[in-house]
């Protein structure tokens, strides 16, 4: 398999999952600003929409959009207990955690990092991710992981977003449940190792 990826971003979810999964790929990456590979060679023609994370199969097939992949790579491995078993209502749980993390997280930083959006955009931006941030922090305030005592691709995605709120005026320790959690994810190895790789930590 390969993995095409950019450091930091929501592809390091991906890349997280490999690693917790013990599954062997090529990482290639992507440079998102200029569309480009290391070698300089046009990365629309791997992807014609331009992002990452993009994954291609042994068998030239490729996967696109973060919380399929990573389903896809918790049933390669099942054994690593990244996913709960496909048609029970914990994967279903689940899903409902990719998909909010998706759409209501990941989507809602976006006004944040675009150069052309008003003070007053960001602002009100800010104040509606600090409601679902602070949503999030009320179903982790009893349980170490988004489905409970397992860590699973969820948690995957959503520390690598929580990650963001450094860079855009949201602090974690406003939230003392979510900043332990953050540290607590940090802590696994994989996630160490996935990081340290793409030059997030040392």
């Amino acid at each position: 398999m390969k993995l095409y990826y950019s450091a930091g971003v929501c592809s390091l979810s991906v890349h997280i999952v490999l690693r917790e999964a013990e599954l062997a790929a090529e990482l290639i990456k992507v440079d998102i600003h200029a569309h480009t590979l290391a070698d300089g060679s046009d990365y629309f023609a791997i992807n014609p929409r331009g992002y990452v994370p993009i994954l291609v199969l042994d068998d030239g097939q490729q996967m696109s959009e973060g919380p399929a992949i990573v389903q896809y790579l918790a049933d390669l491995k099942p054994a690593a207990g990244l996913a709960p078993p496909n048609g029970t209502m914990a994967r279903y749980r689940l899903q409902e955690w990719l998909g909010f993390v998706n759409s209501e997280l990941h989507k809602g930083f976006a006004p944040l990092f675009d150069p052309s959006s008003p003070d007053s955009v960001k602002a009100a931006t800010v104040a509606k991710l600090a409601k679902r941030i602070g949503w999030v922090a009320e179903q982790l305030d009893t349980k170490p992981y988004v489905l409970g005592e397992q860590f699973s691709v969820a948690d995957a995605y959503l520390f690598t977003i929580l990650n963001w709120c450094r860079g855009v005026g949201l602090d974690l320790n406003d939230w003392p449940v979510l900043a332990a959690y953050q540290k607590r994810v940090a802590a696994r190895p994989a996630v160490r190792e996935a990081m340290h790789v793409e030059g997030l930590i040392r």
